[in-house]
């Protein structure tokens, strides 16, 4: 899961869908990054952080980091949250990228629309619900879609 600064979108993104592939008996490897170093280090938002509990979700112990081209290699999957993320994953990749792996999540949801998660960063909390909600949607269909490939 790559969002911009791996703080919001990402984080809450990676949480929801480690939770719904754990409650599927799915072992999946489940990370998450930014195309961007800002907030290296960091847990997720505090939003995303009480969002993702109110919805039995708790993300508080990942830590925030940047994409790597290696990421291209060592994950079967880069869902990515909006077009800018999608060219900065290419980018970095350098000779590493493939986009037959790389996607916009929300595609999972809505095929070929390449439809953005918006950052809910300077939104309220409104926001972050909102974003939870498109991703768990998304997540569930990632878990049907890609349950019996593992």
């Amino acid at each position: 899961m790559v969002c911009l600064g791996n703080i919001c979108r990402s984080p809450l993104a990676e949480g929801i869908l480690r939770h719904k592939a754990a409650l599927a008996g799915l072992d999946w490897i489940i990370d998450s990054a930014g195309t961007g170093g800002y907030h290296t280090g960091e847990q997720p938002h505090v939003l995303s952080q009480k969002v993702a509990l109110l919805n039995g979700i708790d993300i508080s112990i990942q830590q925030c980091r940047q994409f790597i081209k290696e990421d291209m290699i060592s994950f079967d999957r880069i869902f990515v949250m909006d077009n800018d993320n999608y060219e900065e994953v290419r980018r970095i990749s350098k000779d590493h990228w493939d986009e037959r792996k790389t996607g916009l999540l929300l595609n999972e949801l809505h095929p070929g629309e390449n439809r953005s998660v918006p950052d809910p960063w300077y939104g309220t909390e409104k926001d972050y619900h909102m974003v939870f909600t498109m991703l768990d949607k998304a997540c569930d269909k990632i878990v049907a879609h890609y349950k019996n490939q593992s």
